[in-house]
Protein backbone atom coordinates (compact mmCIF):
# COMPACT_ATOMS: atom_id res chain seq x y z
CA UNK A 1 0.00 0.00 0.00
CA UNK A 2 1.06 3.52 -0.94
CA UNK A 3 1.26 5.30 2.08
CA UNK A 4 -0.04 8.85 1.40
CA UNK A 5 0.96 12.33 3.03
CA UNK A 6 -2.01 12.60 4.31
CA UNK A 7 -2.70 10.27 7.10
CA UNK A 8 -5.28 10.12 9.64
CA UNK A 9 -5.49 8.49 13.22
CA UNK A 10 -8.09 6.20 13.71
CA UNK A 11 -7.97 4.62 17.35
CA UNK A 12 -4.96 4.79 17.44
CA UNK A 13 -4.05 3.15 13.94
CA UNK A 14 -2.57 5.44 11.06
CA UNK A 15 -4.74 5.13 8.11
CA UNK A 16 -3.56 6.41 4.75
CA UNK A 17 -5.85 8.02 2.69
CA UNK A 18 -8.36 5.67 0.83
CA UNK A 19 -7.26 2.53 3.30
CA UNK A 20 -10.05 0.29 4.53
CA UNK A 21 -10.09 0.07 8.24
CA UNK A 22 -10.18 -2.85 9.95
CA UNK A 23 -13.53 -4.70 10.59
CA UNK A 24 -15.36 -7.41 12.67
CA UNK A 25 -19.01 -8.34 11.34
CA UNK A 26 -21.64 -10.90 12.39
CA UNK A 27 -24.61 -12.55 11.10
CA UNK A 28 -25.46 -13.85 14.20
CA UNK A 29 -24.96 -10.51 16.64
CA UNK A 30 -24.89 -6.59 15.86
CA UNK A 31 -23.31 -4.19 17.30
CA UNK A 32 -25.40 -1.96 20.15
CA UNK A 33 -27.87 -4.64 20.13
CA UNK A 34 -28.76 -7.19 22.75
CA UNK A 35 -27.71 -11.04 22.36
CA UNK A 36 -29.51 -13.82 21.88
CA UNK A 37 -30.42 -17.12 23.94
CA UNK A 38 -28.44 -18.36 21.54
CA UNK A 39 -25.23 -16.75 23.08
CA UNK A 40 -26.01 -17.59 26.52
CA UNK A 41 -24.22 -19.86 28.82
CA UNK A 42 -25.40 -23.22 30.08
CA UNK A 43 -24.88 -23.22 33.47
CA UNK A 44 -24.51 -20.92 36.39
CA UNK A 45 -28.26 -20.48 36.30
CA UNK A 46 -28.45 -19.64 32.81
CA UNK A 47 -29.83 -22.35 30.29
CA UNK A 48 -29.09 -20.64 26.51
CA UNK A 49 -27.24 -22.49 23.69
CA UNK A 50 -23.42 -21.44 25.03
CA UNK A 51 -22.83 -20.84 20.91
CA UNK A 52 -20.54 -18.83 20.14
CA UNK A 53 -21.57 -16.31 16.75
CA UNK A 54 -20.13 -17.13 13.38
CA UNK A 55 -17.68 -14.00 13.36
CA UNK A 56 -16.03 -12.92 9.40
CA UNK A 57 -13.23 -9.99 9.29
CA UNK A 58 -11.84 -8.20 6.51
CA UNK A 59 -9.58 -5.72 5.49
CA UNK A 60 -6.78 -6.62 8.42
CA UNK A 61 -3.54 -4.62 9.15
CA UNK A 62 -0.48 -5.23 6.09
CA UNK A 63 2.22 -7.74 7.73
CA UNK A 64 -0.52 -9.71 9.87
CA UNK A 65 0.79 -12.89 10.44
CA UNK A 66 -1.80 -14.48 13.28
CA UNK A 67 -4.99 -13.88 14.28
CA UNK A 68 -6.73 -14.06 17.91
CA UNK A 69 -10.27 -13.80 19.23
CA UNK A 70 -11.31 -12.45 22.45
CA UNK A 71 -14.83 -11.94 24.15
CA UNK A 72 -14.83 -10.27 27.50
CA UNK A 73 -17.67 -8.68 29.49
CA UNK A 74 -15.91 -5.46 31.22
CA UNK A 75 -19.11 -5.19 33.44
CA UNK A 76 -18.97 -8.67 35.60
CA UNK A 77 -18.85 -7.92 39.19
CA UNK A 78 -15.50 -9.66 39.78
CA UNK A 79 -13.13 -6.08 39.99
CA UNK A 80 -11.57 -7.75 36.57
CA UNK A 81 -14.29 -8.13 34.34
CA UNK A 82 -14.87 -11.77 32.51
CA UNK A 83 -13.22 -13.81 29.47
CA UNK A 84 -15.65 -15.49 27.68
CA UNK A 85 -13.61 -16.77 24.60
CA UNK A 86 -10.02 -16.72 24.19
CA UNK A 87 -8.55 -17.77 21.00
CA UNK A 88 -5.25 -17.27 19.28
CA UNK A 89 -2.82 -18.97 16.71
CA UNK A 90 -5.37 -18.28 13.54
CA UNK A 91 -3.35 -18.61 10.34
CA UNK A 92 -3.22 -15.32 8.52
CA UNK A 93 -5.22 -16.63 5.84
CA UNK A 94 -8.09 -16.59 8.40
CA UNK A 95 -11.27 -14.43 7.56
CA UNK A 96 -13.89 -16.21 9.73
CA UNK A 97 -14.97 -18.61 11.81
CA UNK A 98 -18.40 -20.45 11.61
CA UNK A 99 -20.54 -20.53 14.61
CA UNK A 100 -19.57 -24.00 16.20
CA UNK A 101 -16.25 -22.82 16.27
CA UNK A 102 -16.43 -22.09 20.03
CA UNK A 103 -17.14 -25.79 20.94
CA UNK A 104 -14.99 -27.83 23.59
CA UNK A 105 -12.49 -29.57 21.44
CA UNK A 106 -11.96 -26.82 18.82
CA UNK A 107 -13.35 -29.21 16.03
CA UNK A 108 -14.66 -26.72 13.53
CA UNK A 109 -11.10 -24.26 13.67
CA UNK A 110 -8.22 -24.28 11.44
CA UNK A 111 -5.41 -26.40 12.59
CA UNK A 112 -3.03 -25.05 15.28
CA UNK A 113 -5.82 -22.86 16.66
CA UNK A 114 -5.82 -22.83 20.16
CA UNK A 115 -8.67 -22.00 22.72
CA UNK A 116 -7.02 -21.25 25.87
CA UNK A 117 -9.08 -21.10 29.07
CA UNK A 118 -11.80 -18.56 29.81
CA UNK A 119 -12.60 -17.68 33.02
CA UNK A 120 -15.25 -20.27 33.12
CA UNK A 121 -12.56 -22.61 33.66
CA UNK A 122 -13.02 -24.36 30.40
CA UNK A 123 -11.40 -24.20 26.85
CA UNK A 124 -14.00 -23.47 24.81
CA UNK A 125 -17.09 -20.14 24.46
CA UNK A 126 -18.73 -19.17 27.29
CA UNK A 127 -21.98 -17.25 26.62
CA UNK A 128 -23.40 -14.69 28.49
CA UNK A 129 -24.71 -14.88 32.07
CA UNK A 130 -25.27 -11.79 33.98
CA UNK A 131 -26.73 -11.81 37.43
CA UNK A 132 -30.38 -12.05 37.35
CA UNK A 133 -31.65 -8.42 37.63
CA UNK A 134 -28.65 -6.55 37.06
CA UNK A 135 -28.02 -3.90 34.53
CA UNK A 136 -27.20 -5.44 31.17
CA UNK A 137 -23.80 -6.45 30.41
CA UNK A 138 -21.51 -5.16 27.70
CA UNK A 139 -19.89 -8.19 25.55
CA UNK A 140 -16.91 -7.21 23.46
CA UNK A 141 -15.85 -9.57 20.74
CA UNK A 142 -12.40 -8.51 19.21
CA UNK A 143 -10.78 -9.75 16.42
CA UNK A 144 -6.32 -9.13 16.85
CA UNK A 145 -4.11 -9.22 13.97
CA UNK A 146 -0.83 -9.98 15.20
CA UNK A 147 3.08 -9.37 13.83
CA UNK A 148 3.69 -13.03 14.87
CA UNK A 149 2.53 -16.63 13.35
CA UNK A 150 1.63 -18.35 16.73
CA UNK A 151 1.71 -16.91 20.30
CA UNK A 152 3.56 -20.14 22.14
CA UNK A 153 1.12 -20.87 24.18
CA UNK A 154 -1.51 -23.89 25.21
CA UNK A 155 -5.02 -24.28 26.11
CA UNK A 156 -3.80 -23.75 29.84
CA UNK A 157 -2.96 -20.28 29.53
CA UNK A 158 -4.52 -17.94 31.91
CA UNK A 159 -6.74 -14.62 29.71
CA UNK A 160 -4.68 -12.47 31.46
CA UNK A 161 -1.15 -13.74 29.94
CA UNK A 162 -2.82 -14.21 26.38
CA UNK A 163 -3.76 -10.65 26.77
CA UNK A 164 -0.59 -9.46 27.44
CA UNK A 165 0.80 -10.98 24.51
CA UNK A 166 -1.92 -10.01 22.23
CA UNK A 167 -1.37 -6.32 23.27
CA UNK A 168 2.60 -6.55 22.69
CA UNK A 169 2.39 -8.53 19.63
CA UNK A 170 -0.53 -6.52 18.33
CA UNK A 171 -1.17 -4.49 14.62
CA UNK A 172 -4.42 -3.44 15.02
CA UNK A 173 -7.80 -4.89 16.51
CA UNK A 174 -11.79 -4.64 15.26
CA UNK A 175 -14.23 -5.46 17.92
CA UNK A 176 -18.25 -5.38 18.28
CA UNK A 177 -19.97 -4.52 21.52
CA UNK A 178 -23.15 -6.49 22.18
CA UNK A 179 -25.16 -6.68 25.43
CA UNK A 180 -27.17 -8.82 27.42
CA UNK A 181 -29.10 -8.90 30.47
CA UNK A 182 -31.95 -11.64 32.43
CA UNK A 183 -34.58 -10.47 34.29
CA UNK A 184 -34.43 -10.58 37.64
CA UNK A 185 -35.81 -13.69 39.53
Amino acid sequence: MKISRFALPLCGLWLSAGAQAFELSSPDIADGQPLGRAQEFQGFGCDGGNRAPALAWKDAPQGTRSFAITVYDPDAPTGSGWWHWVLFNLPADSRSLPASAGQTGGAALPAGAVQSLNDYGQTSFGGACPPAGDKPHRYVFTVHALKVPRLDLDEKAMPALVGYLLNANSLGKASLTASYARPAQ
